[in-house]
């Protein structure tokens, strides 16, 4: 992730969010785009047989609570 998208993400959230929610929803952002990225890499690399298997795990981290 580069510098410009983490601004990017950051002035997103100073839109809307105030106090320690900025810094959390922040968070958030910065977890999804580093899951989403590693879940790519996962899915480039990953032999055909897991069927995209660990990339949707990767992804399914960000769906639990």
């Amino acid at each position: 992730m580069t510098q410009d998208e983490i601004i990017e993400m950051w002035n997103s959230v100073i839109k809307y969010a105030r106090g320690e929610v900025r810094i959390t929803e922040f968070a958030k952002l910065v977890a999804a785009k580093e899951r989403e990225a590693c879940a790519q890499i996962a899915d480039k690399h990953t032999k055909a047989s897991f069927m995209g298997a660990v990339g949707a795990a990767i992804r399914a981290r960000g769906e639990q609570g």
